[in-house]
């Protein structure tokens, strides 16, 4: 179990897809951090939905592929914050032992490359 928390904050770009008559639209629009915010409840929701699909408690954790850090990063979440006026990413690991910078690291790229992925919720 977690003995400690990390929480890796990321900038966020969000792009929507507005109905038009005949269904979506294909001109997507790119928000703002700042204009997402009100769409805070909206995505935590989806994000929540999302979240039950993992097949353990461990989230995103449980694909960590080396070995070492897969035993120190017990569970790993993504979710949204607001800081300074402007929605951000947060990926939450709950962590059995503390990370050398090295883990840290391979920890921070794992996270980008899951970001890289990015997430979708249909219209």
């Amino acid at each position: 179990m977690a003995n400690e928390t990390m929480r890796i904050f990321f900038p966020l770009k969000i792009v929507t897809y507005p109905k038009g008559e005949y269904g979506l639209e294909d001109n997507p629009v790119e928000i703002s951090p700042a204009e997402a915010v009100a769409y805070e409840g909206a995505i935590l929701a989806s994000i929540a939905k999302e979240n039950r699909l993992f097949e353990n408690d461990r989230g995103l954790a449980e694909y960590i592929h080396d070995e070492a850090l897969n035993k120190k990063v017990y569970s790993l979440y993504p979710s949204v914050e607001i800081v300074d006026g402007e929605l951000w990413g947060v990926m939450t690991a709950g962590l059995t032992e503390p990370l050398s910078g090295e883990e840290t690291t391979e920890l921070l790229d794992y996270v980008v490359g899951q970001n890289a992925d990015g997430y979708e919720q249909p219209g």
